[in-house]
């Protein structure tokens, strides 16, 4: 009798966990699974998005002629590798380094901690018209202040280089909070007798960062990493407010937009050329590398975990 009652608790709990999973399932459904599934197929026809155009079959046409002649999109996988190493490496050090800022006896760290957090908050699109105006007229501005001719007359985004380590900038300010939280949430989880314990011993700030907090906080390096690539390689609302991609330049004798990330490419080809299939074919060749990078990032930091 009390194996059946439990029998029905547990039917009835499992039909309440299915009820209420229901609707976030349908919305996944209709916003990711049945859109994605249609842009592949898409990928493999000449659409348009034109109303009442005839939708024809071309197979790999698309995804050749990338490959075969479209020069953007090689530079703008190039740009975003680059990009996507700078920005990695840069927001994992600052975050990291933040986050033992505020976790450490400071006075005010629960100030900072919010400070450090909000720009997060701030959208990407409003955040690049904001440092546009920072990197046009304020900093030439500084410079006039204080003397300095070279800071007063570079233009920063009409420079390929400069331009792009302005957008590392502006990603690192909005992302590296969000990331510093994942950081102390790990170093607040370290027992604090292995500190204590290492401290007894003689060890200093650096020998107990390197023997005790680094190895702990290995998880959320793994953790932080894929975010961090992954909001690297998605870069777009920073890099179309701050730069539209530019400046121009030349790259394999065409002239292009030196800094037009993929996603920003992805979204020309779409709706400025209106060349829809085309760009659903990157979209999918897109989200083939994003998938297959942050598979081989996760493996490699998995095992780095193993042998701290």
């Amino acid at each position: 009798m009390l194996k059946a009652k439990s029998r029905d608790w547990s039917t009835r709990n499992s039909s309440l966990f299915f009820l209420f999973l229901l609707p976030a399932v349908f919305a996944f459904c209709m916003v990711i699974v049945i859109p994605f599934i249609m842009g592949i197929f898409y990928s493999f026809t000449d659409w348009n998005a034109i109303t009442g155009s005839e939708v024809k079959w071309v197979g790999f046409t698309n995804y050749l002629a990338i490959f075969k002649t479209d020069i953007t999109f090689l530079h703008s996988f190039i740009v975003t590798v680059v990009y996507a190493v700078m920005n990695i490496i840069v927001v994992n050090v600052c975050s990291f380094f933040m986050a033992l800022l505020v976790t450490s006896k400071l006075k005010w760290k629960g100030i900072y901690r919010a400070g450090f957090f909000l720009p997060n908050l701030i959208g990407g699109i409003i955040l690049g018209y904001i440092w546009q105006f920072i990197f046009n007229n304020a900093i030439p501005a500084f410079g006039k202040g204080i003397g300095l001719a070279w800071l007063e007359n570079h233009l920063f985004l009409a420079d390929q280089y400069t331009a792009l380590l302005a957008i590392v900038i502006v990603g690192t300010w909005q992302y590296a909070g969000y990331i510093m939280m994942i950081y102390v949430a790990s170093i607040q989880g370290i027992p604090e007798s292995l500190l204590e314990a290492a401290q007894i011993d003689g060890a200093n700030y650096f020998q107990k960062l390197r023997a005790i907090v680094f190895p702990l906080v290995a998880p959320a390096f793994t953790v932080s990493m894929f975010l961090t690539l992954i909001n690297s390689f998605k870069q777009f609302d920073v890099n179309y407010s701050l730069t539209a991609g530019g400046p121009s330049g030349m790259f394999m004798g065409k002239a292009l937009m030196t800094n037009e990330f993929l996603a920003l490419n992805i979204y020309n080809t779409a709706f400025s050329y209106r060349q829809l299939a085309q760009g659903q074919s990157k979209a999918i060749i897109f989200f083939i590398v994003i998938a297959a990078i942050s598979m081989i990032q996760v493996r490699a930091n998995k095992k780095r975990e193993i042998e701290m």
